[in-house]
């Protein structure tokens, strides 16, 4: 019996309250007919799944299939989101009332299936029934799982033309709609298909534009006029099982019509405005307001940059005598890590903290994010520490943190540490880390991460792609790099960015701009990074006249201000081509030069052995950088050139006196999953002896194909001998050696340096390359060098 399973308690004082007022009617009645009349008239009383079926079993038994009481039955399957049994019992009811067509959209959207959701408001609305207020907030949910503005506009529409627009939570649903819809805009700058039902964040898509634009709130009685015309023309009877040739079918043709989410022709910035105003206005209209409303529109002006609108919003509401819970908290943090607001962000976590909120997972994760940026890591992964629970978000943040701050081996521990605690990685995780493998250039953890992304699934995300593409090329591994590009089905601005800034760093210059100009016909706006890797690939390439047409084009044809970046590129262009009193005009147009983009100047200077530009850009960089260690060493070392050893003594004294100390020149090689590093003369690794070996027997070889040492590269007063000596043990040379001890003949060799490689290094890589019939691969600080044959791909020009 139901009695034995349900709590007798609560349905004793039930019965007997209901007893009281239809005393007459219960004498008639058995006990279970007594307890399910109870139940109905109490849904909330049923507690699980199992007594809801239960109930059902009696009204078959009792009630002869009563359509009343079946109803009350699938409204509490809803409840529950039995989407079995909510079918099945809603396919058997002849007579369908407004909480029978509300519990199966209710239940429909609570499950995904949002198309089928959609496609039963229509089909209740052809039916003559009208929905009330508890209809709305499920549809309009629906139509944001659907990306579908158009379709969401249009009920908008028909809440408006139905009086509903009042409501608490139909307004609720609404705001959330227009905000979530706008966050979807800045990823996506095509329609969605309308066949994609998900809760993911969507894949990134640019270049196509759609042809449809997007509606202005004003216009939203006559796209509900259109809407109740569509459904006029639809049969109520259509099948409801939930199949995909259905949805496609049926209301996917509809959504399609109506247009997925897209901003046409309308510049970004205008469109987001539409969005926000769409909210905004909903919000003002509102009679009543709670917290959820509140919150709703604080987040939505947050997430879409509007962040004054966003913080005054959250004054206003504490005017309103609401105070701020932990959702308002968590969605204001996001500002302050921004703007890298310590100050601000402190403020708020002591807030947070006073009224216990400080335990909570969403807060404990802005509160990471936020010291992360502010490069807080230490106070960032305290707090991270004091979390109860870690859930993906916590770790991807302080993961992110450690990467975004150059701590990249404390990220790639804590990415372990994450698999370890059984959290499964996303695309989020892999974007994270994946760029410590870069940096790094550890290629076989940037194999294993890319191994587990494939078995994931997650190797078509645009996000890991792109980090993938960015990885590969800094790796030295520029042909996988541009595999894995070609093979995308998404590409957005920083997939493309990523493979043009990779042949940049190859010295494949030719490559860069033919994918720049691809870029551009496919429809893929370039923005400020893309005109920096341009920018940096006609450096490297001695492009003078292609950099200066991108460089107007960027300003006049595109409207972007040029950055430090864009100048830093012009300036090092034009000193490595010797147009030294071009590129110091150059800087000097700047509106504030700074120390880095005079360094480029200052480089090209040593090339070119010109002193008196050399001293003369080195007084304008000291003026606003003075501590900039690597324009001392940069002039010491053009003193030491020129053998005006008394200049460069007093740069290394000044030096000395400022507590500088030059960082010494070292590379690495990896080697069977392991780094090796060299520095200058090092005896210290434990092949020395061989390495040693190898590299006096290529020397004697080198010498009898022409090779002669560049003593003038010494920087030091010491005799000749002693200079050809040092030569031989630069640190390039020593991994160099220790890679062909240590690998099989064929095998290619990658070496990376922390600084410019030398003009001697560079000629005997190019006789040792010829010599041993390998591929040698250098990358040094500011580009790769591909050494084959005796030749190099930067063409001697770097």
């Amino acid at each position: 019996m139901i009695l034995t399973t349900l709590r007798q308690q609560t349905i004793c004082l039930l019965v007997e309250e209901l007893y009281e007022k239809n005393a007459d009617d219960f004498r008639q009645m058995s006990s279970a007919q007594i307890v399910v009349k109870t139940l109905l008239d109490n849904p909330s009383s049923v507690r699980s799944k199992f007594q809801a079926k239960q109930l059902h079993a009696q009204i078959i038994k009792h009630e002869k299939n009563n359509p009343i009481h079946l109803t009350a039955v699938l409204s509490i399957y809803s409840n529950f989101e039995l989407l079995h049994e909510s079918l099945n019992l809603f396919n058997i009811l002849h007579s369908r009332s407004s909480l029978a067509w509300k519990s199966i959209i209710r239940c429909y959207t609570s499950h995904g299936l949002s198309l089928l959701s959609v496609s039963s408001f229509i089909q209740m609305r052809v039916s003559g029934i009208y929905p009330d207020h508890n209809v709305f907030p499920s549809v309009l949910k629906s139509c944001t799982l659907l990306k579908s503005l158009r379709l969401g506009e249009s009920i908008h529409g028909c809440i408006i033309r139905l009086g509903l627009d009042f409501d608490l939570y139909t307004g609720n649903a609404l705001m959330n709609m227009y905000s979530k819809l706008e966050d979807l805009h800045r990823n996506c700058e095509t329609r969605i298909q309308p066949a994609t039902v998900s809760d993911e964040i969507p894949q990134r898509k640019l270049g196509n534009v759609c042809r449809t634009n997007l509606s202005s709130t004003s216009t939203s009685y006559d796209v509900a006029h259109e809407f109740e015309r569509r459904m006029a023309g639809i049969s109520p009877t259509v099948s409801l099982n939930p199949t995909i040739s259905h949805k496609t079918q049926y209301v996917g043709e509809i959504v399609d019509q109506f247009g997925g989410i897209s901003r046409g022709e309308m510049p970004s910035r205008e469109a987001s405005k539409v969005f926000q105003s769409s909210m905004n206005k909903v919000f003002e209209m509102m009679p009543t307001r709670d917290l959820v409303s509140w919150n709703t529109v604080i987040a939505g002006n947050a997430q879409n940059g509007m962040y004054e609108e966003a913080l005054t919003m959250v004054r206003d509401m504490g005017n309103a005598n609401l105070k701020p819970d932990s959702f308002t908290v968590s969605s204001v943090l996001p500002i302050f890590a921004e703007y890298a607001d310590i100050g601000k962000g402190r403020e708020i976590h002591g807030y947070a903290i006073r009224h216990s909120f400080d335990s909570d997972l969403y807060l404990g994760s802005s509160m990471i994010d936020i010291y992360a940026k502010c490069t807080r890591v230490d106070a960032a992964y305290r707090l991270f520490c004091l979390l109860s629970y870690r859930d993906s978000v916590s770790w991807n943040s302080m993961i992110a943190g450690c990467v975004q701050n150059g701590l990249f081996d404390d990220g790639l521990r804590l990415f372990r540490e994450m698999l370890a605690a059984k959290v499964q990685p996303g695309y989020v995780s892999f974007s994270s880390i994946i760029p410590a493998c870069a940096y790094l250039t550890t290629l076989h953890l940037g194999k294993q991460l890319h191994a587990q992304i494939l078995r994931c699934g997650l190797d078509k995300n645009a996000f890991v792609a792109s980090s993938l593409v960015d990885m590969y090329a800094k790796c030295g591994y520029i042909k996988i790099a541009r595999c894995i590009f070609d093979e995308m089905e998404l590409r957005d601005m920083v997939s493309w960015t990523a493979m043009i800034m990779g042949y940049a760093l190859h010295g494949h210059a030719h490559d860069a701009l033919s994918l720049f100009q691809k870029m551009k016909i496919e429809g893929v706006k370039p923005n400020y990074v893309a005109f920096v890797a341009i920018l940096t690939a006609c450096s490297h390439a001695g492009l003078v006249d292609e950099a200066q047409d991108y460089f107007d084009k960027m300003v006049h044809d595109y409207g972007i201000s040029p950055g430090l970046e864009h100048y830093a590129a012009v300036a090092d262009l034009l000193g490595r081509v010797g147009r030294l009193k071009e590129a110091y005009d150059f800087i000097s147009s700047m509106p504030a030069p700074t120390g880095s983009v005079w360094s480029t100047l200052l480089a090209g200077c040593r090339v070119h052995k010109n002193i008196e530009m050399a001293e003369k850009v080195a007084e304008q960089l000291f003026k606003v950088d003075p501590e900039n260690m690597g324009a001392y060493v940069l002039l010491s070392n053009i003193y030491s050139g020129a053998k005006r050893w008394r200049d460069a003594a007093k740069v290394r004294i000044a030096m000395k006196n400022k507590g500088m100390k030059k960082k010494p020149a070292c590379s690495w090689i990896e080697m069977k999953k392991k780094v090796h590093a060299f520095v200058a003369g090092d005896k210290s690794h434990p092949d020395y002896d061989r390495i040693n070996d190898a590299l006096e027997v290529l020397l004697e070889q080198m010498e009898r194909e022409g090779y002669v040492p560049d003593t003038s590269e010494v920087l030091h007063d010491v005799e000749e001998e002693l200079k050809r000596s040092l030569l031989s043990s630069h640190s390039e040379r020593l991994a160099i050696g220790f890679g062909l001890i240590s690998t099989p003949p064929g095998t290619t060799i990658r070496v990376t340096k922390n600084i410019r490689v030398c003009t001697d290094c560079h000629t005997a890589v190019k006789f040792i390359s010829k010599i041993v019939g390998r591929e040698i691969i250098v990358r040094d600080n500011s580009r790769f060098h591909h050494f084959r044959d005796g030749k190099c791909s930067c063409g001697d020009y770097w």
